[in-house]
Protein backbone atom coordinates (compact mmCIF):
# COMPACT_ATOMS: atom_id res chain seq x y z
CA UNK A 1 0.00 0.00 0.00
CA UNK A 2 2.83 2.15 1.19
CA UNK A 3 4.59 1.69 -2.13
CA UNK A 4 1.27 2.57 -4.32
CA UNK A 5 0.93 5.78 -2.40
CA UNK A 6 4.83 6.34 -2.90
CA UNK A 7 4.10 5.56 -7.08
CA UNK A 8 0.80 7.82 -7.02
CA UNK A 9 2.71 11.17 -5.48
CA UNK A 10 5.52 10.81 -7.68
CA UNK A 11 3.36 10.95 -10.60
CA UNK A 12 1.04 13.92 -9.43
CA UNK A 13 4.82 15.59 -8.66
CA UNK A 14 5.30 14.98 -12.33
CA UNK A 15 2.81 16.89 -13.60
CA UNK A 16 4.37 19.86 -11.84
CA UNK A 17 7.41 19.46 -14.89
CA UNK A 18 7.44 21.78 -17.39
CA UNK A 19 5.35 20.95 -20.54
CA UNK A 20 7.29 21.23 -23.95
CA UNK A 21 5.82 23.35 -26.17
CA UNK A 22 5.55 22.09 -29.89
CA UNK A 23 6.70 25.41 -31.50
CA UNK A 24 9.19 26.40 -33.45
CA UNK A 25 11.36 29.53 -33.65
CA UNK A 26 9.21 30.98 -36.39
CA UNK A 27 6.52 30.47 -34.49
CA UNK A 28 7.87 31.84 -31.23
CA UNK A 29 8.62 34.83 -32.78
CA UNK A 30 5.32 35.12 -34.51
CA UNK A 31 3.77 35.07 -31.15
CA UNK A 32 5.94 37.71 -29.74
CA UNK A 33 5.80 40.73 -32.29
CA UNK A 34 2.45 39.91 -33.38
CA UNK A 35 1.46 40.42 -29.57
CA UNK A 36 3.80 43.42 -29.09
CA UNK A 37 2.25 44.96 -32.07
CA UNK A 38 -1.63 44.32 -31.11
CA UNK A 39 -0.70 45.86 -27.37
CA UNK A 40 0.39 49.06 -29.01
CA UNK A 41 -2.77 49.63 -30.98
CA UNK A 42 -4.86 48.45 -27.74
CA UNK A 43 -2.96 51.00 -25.56
CA UNK A 44 -3.54 53.70 -27.98
CA UNK A 45 -7.40 52.85 -28.08
CA UNK A 46 -7.42 52.49 -23.74
CA UNK A 47 -5.32 55.88 -24.05
CA UNK A 48 -7.87 57.51 -25.91
CA UNK A 49 -10.93 56.45 -24.59
CA UNK A 50 -9.92 57.57 -20.47
CA UNK A 51 -6.96 59.99 -21.17
CA UNK A 52 -4.32 58.00 -19.52
CA UNK A 53 -3.34 54.26 -19.65
CA UNK A 54 -5.42 51.80 -17.71
CA UNK A 55 -3.72 49.15 -16.13
CA UNK A 56 -6.27 46.94 -14.99
CA UNK A 57 -7.80 47.00 -18.37
CA UNK A 58 -4.61 46.20 -20.78
CA UNK A 59 -3.83 43.25 -18.23
CA UNK A 60 -6.77 41.34 -19.81
CA UNK A 61 -6.09 42.43 -23.23
CA UNK A 62 -2.30 41.21 -22.76
CA UNK A 63 -3.60 37.66 -22.14
CA UNK A 64 -5.58 37.98 -24.92
CA UNK A 65 -2.70 38.52 -27.11
CA UNK A 66 -0.93 35.25 -25.76
CA UNK A 67 -3.83 33.18 -27.07
CA UNK A 68 -4.43 34.79 -30.11
CA UNK A 69 -0.82 35.07 -31.44
CA UNK A 70 1.27 32.50 -29.79
CA UNK A 71 -1.50 29.63 -29.95
CA UNK A 72 -3.87 30.87 -32.46
CA UNK A 73 -5.39 27.43 -33.47
CA UNK A 74 -6.77 27.36 -29.68
CA UNK A 75 -10.47 26.93 -29.41
CA UNK A 76 -10.34 30.10 -26.89
CA UNK A 77 -8.46 32.29 -29.52
CA UNK A 78 -11.11 32.09 -32.28
CA UNK A 79 -12.73 35.38 -33.04
CA UNK A 80 -16.12 34.89 -31.21
CA UNK A 81 -14.11 33.63 -28.04
CA UNK A 82 -12.45 37.03 -27.80
CA UNK A 83 -15.51 39.16 -28.97
CA UNK A 84 -17.97 37.26 -27.14
CA UNK A 85 -16.59 36.64 -24.26
CA UNK A 86 -14.94 40.26 -23.71
CA UNK A 87 -17.94 42.05 -24.24
CA UNK A 88 -20.35 39.59 -22.28
CA UNK A 89 -18.38 39.46 -19.36
CA UNK A 90 -17.89 43.03 -19.44
CA UNK A 91 -21.56 43.52 -19.43
CA UNK A 92 -21.71 41.25 -16.20
CA UNK A 93 -19.15 43.22 -14.20
CA UNK A 94 -20.56 46.20 -14.70
CA UNK A 95 -23.84 45.15 -13.60
CA UNK A 96 -22.65 43.15 -10.62
CA UNK A 97 -20.82 46.57 -9.71
CA UNK A 98 -24.20 48.31 -9.71
CA UNK A 99 -25.98 45.67 -7.64
CA UNK A 100 -23.33 44.34 -5.21
CA UNK A 101 -21.95 46.76 -3.25
CA UNK A 102 -19.47 44.95 -1.69
CA UNK A 103 -16.47 44.42 -4.41
CA UNK A 104 -15.23 40.92 -3.02
CA UNK A 105 -18.38 39.75 -3.63
CA UNK A 106 -18.83 41.48 -6.91
CA UNK A 107 -15.88 39.91 -8.01
CA UNK A 108 -16.20 36.50 -7.65
CA UNK A 109 -20.05 36.48 -9.04
CA UNK A 110 -18.68 38.16 -12.23
CA UNK A 111 -16.37 35.64 -12.69
CA UNK A 112 -18.93 32.38 -11.74
CA UNK A 113 -21.59 34.24 -13.96
CA UNK A 114 -19.11 35.28 -16.83
CA UNK A 115 -17.81 31.73 -16.77
CA UNK A 116 -21.28 30.44 -16.89
CA UNK A 117 -22.19 32.59 -20.16
CA UNK A 118 -19.21 31.94 -22.08
CA UNK A 119 -19.99 27.97 -21.68
CA UNK A 120 -23.05 28.66 -22.79
CA UNK A 121 -22.67 31.11 -25.68
CA UNK A 122 -19.60 28.85 -27.01
CA UNK A 123 -16.97 31.87 -26.62
CA UNK A 124 -15.03 30.70 -23.85
CA UNK A 125 -12.31 32.97 -23.68
CA UNK A 126 -10.19 33.14 -20.26
CA UNK A 127 -8.92 36.38 -19.97
CA UNK A 128 -12.52 37.54 -20.28
CA UNK A 129 -12.43 36.41 -16.54
CA UNK A 130 -10.30 39.80 -15.76
CA UNK A 131 -11.96 41.76 -18.32
CA UNK A 132 -15.43 41.60 -15.36
CA UNK A 133 -12.73 41.90 -12.51
CA UNK A 134 -11.83 45.38 -14.84
CA UNK A 135 -15.26 46.61 -14.70
CA UNK A 136 -15.38 46.60 -10.87
CA UNK A 137 -12.15 47.58 -9.86
CA UNK A 138 -11.20 49.60 -12.86
CA UNK A 139 -11.26 53.05 -10.74
CA UNK A 140 -13.69 56.17 -11.16
CA UNK A 141 -13.56 56.55 -15.26
CA UNK A 142 -14.51 52.70 -15.58
CA UNK A 143 -17.63 53.30 -12.88
CA UNK A 144 -18.48 56.48 -14.78
CA UNK A 145 -18.59 54.91 -18.14
CA UNK A 146 -21.21 52.58 -17.03
CA UNK A 147 -22.53 50.05 -19.83
CA UNK A 148 -20.42 52.29 -22.64
CA UNK A 149 -17.44 50.78 -21.12
CA UNK A 150 -17.93 47.21 -22.62
CA UNK A 151 -18.43 48.62 -26.45
CA UNK A 152 -15.28 51.26 -25.82
CA UNK A 153 -12.73 50.34 -25.22
CA UNK A 154 -13.59 46.49 -24.45
CA UNK A 155 -15.57 46.02 -27.85
CA UNK A 156 -13.35 48.32 -29.97
CA UNK A 157 -9.77 47.00 -28.21
CA UNK A 158 -10.96 43.27 -28.92
CA UNK A 159 -12.22 43.82 -32.41
CA UNK A 160 -8.30 46.04 -33.11
CA UNK A 161 -6.89 43.19 -31.16
CA UNK A 162 -8.52 40.63 -33.57
CA UNK A 163 -8.22 42.43 -36.63
CA UNK A 164 -4.48 42.56 -36.07
CA UNK A 165 -4.20 38.83 -35.37
CA UNK A 166 -6.09 38.25 -38.68
CA UNK A 167 -3.66 40.44 -40.41
CA UNK A 168 -0.48 38.92 -39.53
CA UNK A 169 -1.04 35.15 -38.75
CA UNK A 170 -2.67 35.09 -42.72
CA UNK A 171 0.50 36.83 -44.04
CA UNK A 172 2.48 34.04 -41.97
CA UNK A 173 -0.07 31.39 -43.45
CA UNK A 174 -1.62 30.47 -40.29
CA UNK A 175 -5.01 28.85 -40.51
CA UNK A 176 -6.88 31.65 -38.62
CA UNK A 177 -9.41 31.68 -37.97
CA UNK A 178 -9.20 27.80 -37.15
CA UNK A 179 -12.22 27.05 -40.12
CA UNK A 180 -14.88 24.24 -38.90
CA UNK A 181 -13.95 21.38 -41.33
CA UNK A 182 -17.58 19.97 -42.71
CA UNK A 183 -16.72 16.11 -44.02
CA UNK A 184 -19.30 15.88 -47.13
CA UNK A 185 -19.67 12.82 -49.19
CA UNK A 186 -19.50 13.79 -52.34
CA UNK A 187 -21.05 10.89 -54.18
CA UNK A 188 -24.44 11.71 -51.99
CA UNK A 189 -25.28 8.80 -50.94
CA UNK A 190 -26.14 6.49 -47.40
CA UNK A 191 -22.65 5.02 -47.23
CA UNK A 192 -20.16 6.53 -45.14
CA UNK A 193 -17.19 8.28 -46.67
CA UNK A 194 -14.09 5.50 -47.23
CA UNK A 195 -12.05 6.72 -44.79
CA UNK A 196 -14.97 6.81 -42.25
CA UNK A 197 -16.02 2.91 -43.01
CA UNK A 198 -13.05 1.41 -41.09
CA UNK A 199 -10.06 2.74 -38.78
CA UNK A 200 -10.78 6.21 -36.67
CA UNK A 201 -13.49 8.55 -37.84
CA UNK A 202 -14.62 11.51 -36.81
CA UNK A 203 -18.05 10.22 -34.98
CA UNK A 204 -15.69 8.10 -32.78
CA UNK A 205 -13.37 11.14 -31.59
CA UNK A 206 -16.14 12.83 -30.88
CA UNK A 207 -17.37 10.82 -28.71
CA UNK A 208 -14.49 9.85 -27.21
CA UNK A 209 -14.14 14.01 -26.20
CA UNK A 210 -17.94 13.38 -24.62
CA UNK A 211 -16.78 10.66 -22.51
CA UNK A 212 -13.69 12.37 -21.55
CA UNK A 213 -16.27 15.19 -20.34
CA UNK A 214 -12.99 17.56 -19.12
CA UNK A 215 -12.80 20.61 -21.73
CA UNK A 216 -9.61 20.45 -23.94
CA UNK A 217 -8.07 23.17 -25.33
CA UNK A 218 -7.96 21.97 -28.91
CA UNK A 219 -10.58 21.68 -31.90
CA UNK A 220 -12.06 18.42 -32.56
CA UNK A 221 -10.72 18.75 -36.27
CA UNK A 222 -7.14 19.01 -34.78
CA UNK A 223 -7.37 16.31 -32.68
CA UNK A 224 -8.93 14.30 -35.65
CA UNK A 225 -5.60 15.46 -38.14
CA UNK A 226 -3.16 14.52 -35.29
CA UNK A 227 -5.04 10.59 -35.06
CA UNK A 228 -4.94 10.27 -38.70
CA UNK A 229 -1.25 11.51 -38.82
CA UNK A 230 0.07 8.80 -36.34
CA UNK A 231 -2.03 6.35 -38.48
CA UNK A 232 0.05 7.46 -41.30
CA UNK A 233 2.85 7.47 -39.28
CA UNK A 234 2.39 3.70 -37.53
CA UNK A 235 1.38 2.36 -41.34
CA UNK A 236 4.81 3.58 -42.91
CA UNK A 237 6.41 1.96 -40.04
CA UNK A 238 4.70 -1.32 -40.38
CA UNK A 239 3.80 -1.28 -44.04
CA UNK A 240 7.40 0.16 -45.92
CA UNK A 241 7.97 3.91 -46.95
CA UNK A 242 6.00 3.48 -50.18
CA UNK A 243 5.93 6.91 -51.51
CA UNK A 244 3.77 8.85 -54.76
CA UNK A 245 6.72 8.62 -57.18
CA UNK A 246 6.74 4.83 -57.41
CA UNK A 247 3.01 4.58 -58.06
CA UNK A 248 2.22 7.03 -60.29
CA UNK A 249 2.18 6.98 -64.37
CA UNK A 250 5.24 9.14 -65.17
CA UNK A 251 4.36 9.40 -68.93
CA UNK A 252 2.02 11.82 -68.52
CA UNK A 253 -0.38 12.94 -71.47
CA UNK A 254 -1.13 16.83 -70.95
CA UNK A 255 -2.93 19.15 -73.45
CA UNK A 256 -1.80 23.09 -73.87
CA UNK A 257 -4.98 25.67 -72.76
CA UNK A 258 -5.21 27.19 -76.25
CA UNK A 259 -5.99 23.93 -77.82
CA UNK A 260 -9.76 23.37 -79.11
CA UNK A 261 -11.54 20.68 -76.66
CA UNK A 262 -11.70 18.53 -79.48
CA UNK A 263 -8.28 17.89 -79.15
CA UNK A 264 -8.46 17.05 -75.35
CA UNK A 265 -11.20 14.77 -76.74
CA UNK A 266 -8.99 12.99 -79.23
CA UNK A 267 -6.06 12.33 -76.41
CA UNK A 268 -9.13 11.21 -73.45
CA UNK A 269 -10.48 8.72 -75.89
CA UNK A 270 -7.38 7.44 -77.90
CA UNK A 271 -5.64 6.58 -74.51
CA UNK A 272 -8.55 5.67 -72.37
CA UNK A 273 -8.43 7.66 -69.81
CA UNK A 274 -10.56 10.55 -67.72
CA UNK A 275 -8.35 13.23 -66.87
CA UNK A 276 -5.81 15.64 -68.46
CA UNK A 277 -3.58 18.13 -66.74
CA UNK A 278 -3.42 21.48 -68.89
CA UNK A 279 0.17 23.26 -68.97
CA UNK A 280 2.01 25.92 -70.50
CA UNK A 281 4.59 26.30 -72.60
CA UNK A 282 7.51 25.06 -69.75
CA UNK A 283 5.07 22.48 -68.51
CA UNK A 284 4.10 23.78 -65.35
CA UNK A 285 0.15 23.17 -64.09
CA UNK A 286 -2.32 25.76 -65.07
CA UNK A 287 -5.81 23.46 -64.99
CA UNK A 288 -6.88 20.18 -65.63
CA UNK A 289 -9.63 18.80 -68.09
CA UNK A 290 -12.04 16.41 -67.21
CA UNK A 291 -14.23 13.58 -69.25
CA UNK A 292 -16.70 15.22 -67.64
CA UNK A 293 -16.19 19.00 -68.36
CA UNK A 294 -15.74 17.77 -71.91
CA UNK A 295 -19.37 15.56 -71.69
CA UNK A 296 -21.15 18.96 -70.27
CA UNK A 297 -19.72 21.14 -73.11
CA UNK A 298 -21.60 18.52 -75.80
CA UNK A 299 -18.89 16.72 -77.64
CA UNK A 300 -20.24 18.96 -80.84
CA UNK A 301 -17.74 21.09 -81.56
CA UNK A 302 -18.92 24.52 -79.92
CA UNK A 303 -15.86 27.10 -80.12
CA UNK A 304 -13.51 28.50 -77.79
CA UNK A 305 -10.45 26.65 -76.05
CA UNK A 306 -9.41 24.01 -73.15
CA UNK A 307 -8.70 27.26 -71.26
CA UNK A 308 -12.65 27.85 -71.48
CA UNK A 309 -13.97 24.66 -69.79
CA UNK A 310 -10.71 23.72 -67.55
CA UNK A 311 -11.04 23.87 -63.77
CA UNK A 312 -8.45 25.74 -62.74
CA UNK A 313 -8.32 25.21 -58.88
CA UNK A 314 -5.94 22.53 -59.16
CA UNK A 315 -5.53 19.64 -56.35
CA UNK A 316 -2.03 18.23 -56.58
CA UNK A 317 -0.13 15.50 -55.59
CA UNK A 318 3.61 15.62 -54.97
CA UNK A 319 6.04 13.10 -55.77
CA UNK A 320 7.57 12.26 -51.88
CA UNK A 321 3.94 12.06 -50.38
CA UNK A 322 3.09 8.87 -48.99
CA UNK A 323 0.09 6.71 -49.83
CA UNK A 324 -1.99 7.52 -46.38
CA UNK A 325 -1.21 11.38 -47.10
CA UNK A 326 -2.38 9.95 -50.87
CA UNK A 327 -5.39 9.03 -49.27
CA UNK A 328 -6.19 11.49 -47.52
CA UNK A 329 -5.90 13.80 -50.35
CA UNK A 330 -8.05 11.73 -52.59
CA UNK A 331 -10.61 11.62 -50.12
CA UNK A 332 -10.45 15.06 -48.74
CA UNK A 333 -10.92 16.56 -52.68
CA UNK A 334 -13.20 13.58 -54.32
CA UNK A 335 -11.29 13.53 -57.19
CA UNK A 336 -10.63 10.06 -58.41
CA UNK A 337 -7.14 11.39 -60.53
CA UNK A 338 -4.20 14.00 -59.34
CA UNK A 339 -1.48 15.57 -61.52
CA UNK A 340 1.76 15.13 -59.38
CA UNK A 341 4.20 18.42 -59.42
CA UNK A 342 7.62 19.31 -58.68
CA UNK A 343 7.99 22.03 -56.35
CA UNK A 344 7.80 24.58 -59.69
CA UNK A 345 4.69 23.35 -60.44
CA UNK A 346 5.67 21.58 -63.29
CA UNK A 347 4.03 18.16 -63.93
CA UNK A 348 6.09 15.26 -63.41
CA UNK A 349 3.13 12.25 -63.06
CA UNK A 350 0.01 11.41 -62.69
CA UNK A 351 -2.08 9.41 -59.83
CA UNK A 352 -4.81 7.48 -59.72
CA UNK A 353 -7.35 5.72 -57.11
CA UNK A 354 -6.26 2.78 -59.36
CA UNK A 355 -2.88 3.23 -59.01
CA UNK A 356 -3.23 3.32 -55.15
CA UNK A 357 -5.57 0.12 -55.24
CA UNK A 358 -2.31 -1.62 -56.24
CA UNK A 359 -0.26 -0.04 -54.29
CA UNK A 360 -2.20 -1.03 -51.34
CA UNK A 361 -2.59 -4.64 -52.64
CA UNK A 362 1.33 -4.98 -53.31
CA UNK A 363 2.31 -3.45 -49.65
CA UNK A 364 -0.19 -6.42 -47.99
CA UNK A 365 1.18 -9.35 -50.37
CA UNK A 366 5.10 -8.21 -49.22
CA UNK A 367 4.38 -7.81 -45.81
CA UNK A 368 2.48 -11.19 -46.02
CA UNK A 369 5.45 -12.97 -47.55
CA UNK A 370 7.64 -10.99 -45.17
Amino acid sequence: MQHDTTNGLAAWLRGFRPVPVNAGRREKLAGCLGACLGLLITQAVCRFTFGELNPWFIAPMGASAVLLFAVPSSPLAQPWSIIGGNVVSALIGITCAKLIGEPMLACAVAVMLAIAAMFALQCLHPPSGAVALTAILGGPAVVESGYRFALLPVGANSALLLVTALVLNNLLRRRYPHPVVVHINTHRTSDPRPEDRVGVTREDVDEALREHAEPLDIAPDDLEDIVLLAEERAWRRHAGDLRCREVMSKDVLSVAADLPPEAAWEVIEGHHVKALPVVDARGVLIGIVSLHDLIAQQRPAQGGTIGRIMSRDVVAAHPEQSIPALVRLFNESGHHHLPVVDATRKVVGMVTQSDLVAALYRAGVERAAA
